[in-house]
């Protein structure tokens, strides 16, 4: 059976995300069943930006079957999407789960698929964001570049939701604004690299694999691991592992090898089941595994402060 909420889950930048909402079962509180045009079931909400404009789309399960409404200038194009977004052409055969784990994941959620959203800046912009920072920092800055610089979603939405801001508005923030939203120096050069080239990058989602995430790594800012994390949304990337990430391969080693292991330890595991590494990845992740945990969490910076 697809599960249409681990499909898309990948693309919320945590619970305050603007640019996503999911409804409640039934009613969501008050009066929010009627108001909102999927009557409070359980409906998934995106805002994004298409080639033909901005959109918003809402899906719903109802008798079986996923529905999809949208609005805005780009929303039959997310419409003609949503089959990708929910994995219709993602391919797993020849993928075999050569460790029990993955075997076992497997066989639990054969509805588990890699989507694509089939648009890049929109999924560059946060794992920018991302990049050598703690979850908590990166998705306040998130939260904080949206409110302040996206446009309002498109639609009868729910609750008030905003846009990833576009590139041409990110160029236009000024100093002490990315001062504010927490995003250091390194990040905000990043950032403002992909926003002066963003239409060029688009063209990774078409190119797809190595040569998508070779497209991105040209530019400044862009390395192995955001080029993954891109590619994994934007196309769906079966074999895009995420490496250099804090967490990876410490749980891809404990899941599967029962020990912590570094990148070139985990690619080393991982190896087997190449061209689909990311896939392995993903059903580990999706099986609720936990790695044993030695000591605090990281703290997170406060670049405000500064």
């Amino acid at each position: 059976m697809l599960d249409v909420r681990a499909l898309v889950s990948p693309l919320r930048r945590g619970k305050g995300d603007p640019t996503f909402h999911t409804e409640l079962d039934g009613a969501e509180g008050g009066d929010a069943a009627t108001r909102s045009p999927t009557g409070g079931s359980g409906a998934l909400w995106r805002a994004t930006p298409t080639p033909e404009g901005p959109a918003t789309l809402a899906l719903s399960r109802r008798d079986g079957e996923v529905r999809a409404r949208a609005w805005g200038p780009g929303a039959a194009w997310i419409v003609d999407g949503v089959p990708a977004l929910l994995g219709a052409e993602d391919d797993d055969a020849g993928f075999v789960g050569h460790h029990p784990l993955v075997a076992e994941t497997r066989r639990r959620m054969p509805g588990l698929r890699l989507g694509a959203t089939r648009t890049v800046w929109d999924q560059l912009l946060p794992a920018i964001l991302e990049q050598k920072v703690t979850g908590i920092e990166a998705r306040r800055s998130w939260r904080e570049l949206c409110w302040r610089f996206g446009e309002d979603a498109p639609g009868p939405t729910p609750r008030p939701m905003k846009l990833p801001p576009t590139p041409r508005r990110i160029r236009e923030i000024p100093d002490w604004e990315w001062h504010r939203a927490g995003v250091d120096q390194s990040r905000r050069r990043a950032i403002l690299a992909c926003a002066t080239v963003a239409h060029r990058l688009e063209k990774a989602a078409e190119m797809r694999g190595e040569a998508g995430r070779a497209l991105l790594q040209k530019v400044p800012g862009v390395g192995i691991w955001t080029a993954a994390e891109v590619a994994q949304r934007s196309w769906g990337d079966p074999d895009a592992v995420s490496v250099g990430d804090f967490h990876i391969p410490s749980t891809v080693g404990w899941a599967l090898v029962g020990r912590k292991l570094d990148d070139a330890g985990m690619l080393e595991v991982l190896a087997c089941y190449a061209p689909q590494r990311q896939r392995a990845v993903r059903y580990i992740e999706a099986s609720g595994f936990r790695r044993p945990r030695f000591g605090p969490r990281f703290s997170p910076k406060d670049y405000r402060t500064y």
